[in-house]
């Protein structure tokens, strides 16, 4: 398969990009070999530039067997890292693709690789004058450019959210945003402020909420396909602006990263924004508690007792364990008022799952096989990996409490990722399919685009190729 894109500015240089797997080399390289020598073999993320008077070809390696996140991943890179040698101008792709998975993995990579926090200046791939042509079908080009834009629409906003510093993103600036999108895409937003929040009895999210200068914003956006047979899945994402800890103060040497603490809302984000685009045959019912946890004499405290929506009630033994009280109001509200097929959140939640598996997957717990293995196999396909954990019954003793139903802690220094997530097992109202990702360690870390750490985009396309394939 081979692939055109052809940009109609007016430059003289014409650009050629070449993708080889090692075998690939060997089998059809020969007729470049002569230019690259023996150079260039294919080896992942191997690059090799030839340039003959107004002509410019770019070797690039897969490596041995590449899978398409593998192959997404190297174009990413490339195309990040040679943002300035790239020019606009004229630009062949070419593709040795059997089946067109690679020929999207491809176009994903070079797509997702331009972008940059903060905006600094136009990358010269995908401008508004390239035309797109696949095979010289236009429609065929359409299709897979549609579908590559689609999901990078979603995770650059799932990334340029979580980087934003926190004074750029007060409740009231993601509160406009989101309704922007959803008048973009038709999408139903719902706000509950404060005071709303205090007439429904949201209790656990009002706890973390009541410490802060600003209105909180409780906000359910639904997406609706329009199909009477389409599944419902409910979303719940972590929405905590900035995390100081509360009262129980996080050290200050690396609080800076905490405007990451909102890394369940921003994937959830971006998934809505692929799956309207996209147009995918499946309801989507939004839950995002959004708030800071921030220090004042208005702030709640450790000993206190708080009655959340559910009328369960729950001893504060540590403020900075803020995630859970807001997730559990948000999952029993979505459970009591709205119907769905699977139930899922997503949440920066504990240190625990960080120290437990690092940047390599998030933490898993469900109370489905088949949920599981659905987000286990999406996890696999798109790298985006997560790994089961444990629901046992056991665990429950942990978090019970002398003077109300549970404590939003154990005491005990282990465990605290499954602590957590039979905490929130609590406020699910018995729904027999959900799900709960702990993505402390992989929402945010180290990417090719930052010096320090930044937002990895993780969970869009976990989620929207989750969906894609749902039963």
């Amino acid at each position: 398969m081979q692939i055109k894109i052809k940009n109609t500015a007016s430059q003289t240089i014409r650009q050629h990009f070449f993708f080889f797997s090692e075998q690939q080399w060997i089998n059809d390289g020969a007729s470049y070999k002569k230019s690259t020598g023996d150079l260039f073999s294919g080896k992942k993320n191997e690059t090799f530039i030839t340039v003959e008077a107004d002509d410019v070809k770019f070797f690039v390696g897969l490596g041995e067997n590449p899978k398409n996140f593998d192959i997404q991943s190297i174009t990413s890179k490339f195309s990040y890292d040679f943002r300035k040698k790239i020019k606009e101008s004229p630009t062949t792709i070419n593709i040795t693709d059997t089946d067109g998975s690679w020929t999207e993995a491809i176009l994903t990579g070079l797509f997702l690789g331009t972008y940059e926090y903060p905006f600094k200046a136009k990358h010269p791939l995908f401008g508004k004058n390239f035309e797109f042509v696949l095979n010289g079908s236009v429609q065929a080009a359409n299709e897979i450019s549609a579908k590559v834009k689609a999901l990078c629409e979603g995770e650059f906003a799932c990334r340029e959210w979580l980087n934003k510093p926190q004074n750029f993103k007060k409740v009231t600036h993601l509160s406009d945003y989101l309704k922007e999108i959803s008048e973009k895409y038709n999408f139903k937003l719902t706000v509950y402020d404060r005071q709303k929040s205090q007439d429904l009895g949201l209790g656990a999210f009002l706890a973390v909420s009541q410490g802060s200068a600003q209105d909180c914003a409780f906000t359910i956006i639904e997406y609706r396909c329009g199909l009477e047979t389409a599944k419902t899945v409910g979303l719940v994402g972590k929405c905590v602006l900035f995390d100081t800890g509360g009262i129980s103060v996080k050290p200050s040497e690396n609080m800076h990263y905490m405007k990451s603490d909102m890394g369940g809302a921003t994937a959830v984000i971006g998934t809505l924004i692929t799956a309207a685009e996209r147009k995918l045959p499946v309801n989507i019912v939004a839950v995002l508690p959004i708030t800071d946890n921030a220090v004042s004499n208005n702030a709640y405290c450790p000993s206190d007792v708080i009655t959340a929506y559910n009328g369960r009630t729950i001893e504060i033994l540590n403020t900075d364990a803020e995630g859970r009280m807001t997730l559990a109001d948000g999952l029993s509200y979505l459970s009591k008022n709205y119907e769905t097929d699977i139930m899922i959140d997503l949440a920066t939640l504990t240190g625990s799952s960080v120290r437990m598996f690092g940047h390599t997957c998030g933490a898993l717990f469900s109370n489905d096989r088949n949920l599981q293995t659905a987000l286990e196999t999406a996890g696999d396909f798109t790298n985006q990996r997560l790994w089961n954990m444990p629901l046992w019954d056991v665990w429950k003793d942990d978090f019970t409490s002398d003077v109300a139903d549970f404590k939003n802690i154990s005491l005990k220094p282990v465990g605290d990722c499954i602590v957590a997530a039979k905490f929130l097992e609590q406020f699910i109202e018995g729904h027999p399919r959900w799900a709960h990702l702990d993505i402390a360690g992989v929402a945010f870390g180290n990417v090719p685009y930052a010096k320090e750490k930044a937002a990895t985009g993780y969970g869009v396309q976990l989620l929207t190729n989750f969906l894609e394939n749902i039963e």
